[in-house]
């Protein structure tokens, strides 16, 4: 991968794992599905006007918009306003490769190798360490939302990968058409009009500078830059690179909130990061390993016993040439 892109790709993590402080920003003004509603309104809106629908079946574009509008960003920003750090909330929701590789499983009979499983062995005793932590930045409930988000974000997938679409830009901005209303409608069910007043009454900088972050740089520029990366590398070369969101989204956590990296978190990051490495990524990197092995092996091999298809060869040709230049008879 060339400088410049590795550097884009890195980038994208970060405006990824910083969103999560943004979206807590946002949520001191503003109602968790008002403030969802409002961004996925302007990834539709006007983009939608300008962008052809994809070449997909209205059913995956608006079960899309549906489980990734509500069922992922509804929820989790629900779960931020209930307690549970930015940063956690970054950490927890990267469970969703594993709930993705378990959906797959059931959905497209694809088989769960014993990396995968060792991988969410190690997670699972990352999560163990985060309903461990005490310090105020886990709440019980922030957390089983989080992880419900997490779960839908798996069911977006295995709904994306139905679809079978390569205009993944455009099901973004066509699927997030349908996500507003409902979430504005499922506030209104919860909370009555009192969102919507404290929206109009309340409404600072700091709230519209949030909604403008989500919509912009981190949904709109994030996936359009992460999928065109996708284009030109393999997905071996890009996608490890997402390993980094959760660790931007603690830094976020931390300089924006001067929340404090104790010890056990310190933990639950690698525990999280590492089952994710040795579940996502644990047979490839093994067989590069082996690779490396073999060819100083045979390099090896091959200047210990240089000439042992070549002596043949060579000896015949010298024997050929001393049997022409030797005389056949005597001189009288």
């Amino acid at each position: 991968m060339k400088i410049r892109h590795l550097l884009l790709a890195i980038s994208i993590t970060a405006i990824w794992g910083l969103n999560f402080s943004v979206i807590k920003l946002g949520l001191t003004t503003v109602d968790p599905f008002i403030l969802a509603g409002i961004r996925f309104t302007l990834c539709a809106l006007p983009a939608i006007f300008f962008i052809p629908k994809p070449d997909v079946q209205w059913r995956y574009i608006v079960s899309y918009g549906l489980v990734f509008g509500i069922g992922l960003w509804g929820v989790v920003n629900l779960g931020i306003q209930s307690g549970l750090s930015a940063g956690i909330a970054s950490l927890v929701l990267q469970l969703s490769a594993f709930f993705t590789i378990l959906l797959g499983a059931w959905t497209f009979k694809e088989a769960v190798s014993r990396y995968q499983i060792a991988g969410m062995g190690i997670a699972l005793c990352g999560l163990i360490s985060i309903i461990s932590i005490v310090d105020g930045t886990v709440t019980a409930t922030g957390l089983m939302l989080v992880l419900l988000g997490a779960l839908a974000w798996s069911a977006a997938n295995v709904i994306n990968k139905k679809a079978r679409t390569t205009q993944v830009f455009a099901f973004l901005v066509w699927s997030s058409a349908f996500s507003p209303i409902p979430l504005f409608a499922l506030d209104y069910a919860v909370n009555g009009s009192t969102g919507y007043r404290e929206l109009v009454n309340q409404l600072d900088y700091i709230a519209v500078l949030s909604i403008l972050f989500q919509v912009y740089p981190n949904t709109l520029f994030g996936y359009w830059v992460w999928n065109s990366l996708l284009k030109r590398y393999p997905v071996s070369t890009v996608a490890p690179l997402s390993l980094l969101v959760p660790v931007f989204g603690l830094f976020g956590s931390a300089m924006i909130f001067d929340e404090e990296v104790s010890l056990n978190i310190i933990v639950a990051v690698s525990l999280i990061v590492s089952g994710l490495g040795v579940g996502l990524y644990g047979q490839r990197i093994l067989s590069a390993m082996f690779k490396r092995r073999e060819q100083p092996q045979r390099y090896s091999s091959q200047v210990e016993h240089p000439t042992d298809s070549a002596p043949d060869t060579v000896s015949v040709t010298v024997c050929l040439k001393r049997t022409a230049l030797r005389p056949t008879g005597r001189i009288s």
